[in-house]
């Protein structure tokens, strides 16, 4: 069995994006990236700052549950990019033995087969503000892929910073018309330690995005997120 670079493993806490906002469920943290996202909130997991720990899908149950004893019945596998580690799949199979639902959100650029296993696969394509780059021949693999799987579900999240990132997602939601979309606000002060301040700052940066989206015809099937757990905890890591 192939071990996974890990990060942290904590929870139950509640998810904050996506298609499971607002969820129980406890987080596996993986590092590395082949992303570099500008305003990236997960650095930490690509740049060296923290050292992730090779550990075996049991090695990770056992400190799942550790960590959140029975209180709990959903793990989410975050990154970085989790899709990048085949060991991973060993982990979602014990999940599932142990009756317990997977999350998982990737940016859709390198495909592992057992992503294909996962309960709820969340995309989210980077927009023009990460400087990033999206490959779409590999966007669109993710999406074959993972549309016709019976009993699992599937969305886009693209999250907006700017007018150029709205544009973007009208072109996400256009190339896929059929897989419910999520617009996020994104976070554009990840080093501010003043909850009630960032708060703030985020709300405001939601009415905004919500009014263009709600003057906009080709986003009518959309849906409008803030970032739950950033309201909820600001900046701080591992809630």
């Amino acid at each position: 069995m192939k071990a996974t670079p890990v990060l942290e493993i904590f929870g139950p806490t509640i998810q904050g994006e996506g298609m499971v906002i607002g969820r129980k469920t406890m987080f596996v943290r993986t590092g590395g990236c082949d992303y570099r996202c500008s305003w990236c909130d997960s650095a930490f997991t690509w740049d060296g700052s923290q050292k992730a720990a090779a550990m075996s899908a049991e090695a990770i149950y056992d400190k799942l549950k550790e960590t959140g004893g029975e209180a709990f019945n959903h793990v989410t596998i975050s990154g970085g990019n989790p899709a990048m580690h085949p060991g991973l799949g060993d982990l979602v199979e014990l999940l599932q033995q142990h009756g317990i639902e997977t999350a998982i959100e990737t940016q859709g650029s390198i495909w592992n087969e057992w992503v294909k296993e996962i309960d709820e696969v969340t995309v989210s394509p980077k927009p023009p503000s990460s400087l990033m780059k999206t490959d779409w021949p590999r966007l669109d693999r993710y999406m074959e892929e993972l549309q016709p799987r019976r009993d699992k579900a599937l969305s886009l999240k693209v999250v907006v910073f700017d007018e150029n990132d709205l544009k973007y997602a009208i072109d996400v939601h256009e190339r896929y018309p059929d897989v419910t979309m999520y617009l996020q606000v994104g976070n554009d002060d990840t080093a501010t330690p003043q909850v009630e301040k960032l708060r703030d700052h985020l709300l405001a940066k939601y009415e905004w995005l919500t009014e263009k989206v709600l003057q906009e015809e080709r986003l009518n099937g959309v849906r409008v997120l803030p970032q739950l757990h950033t309201l909820l905890w600001g900046n701080k890591q591992g809630v």
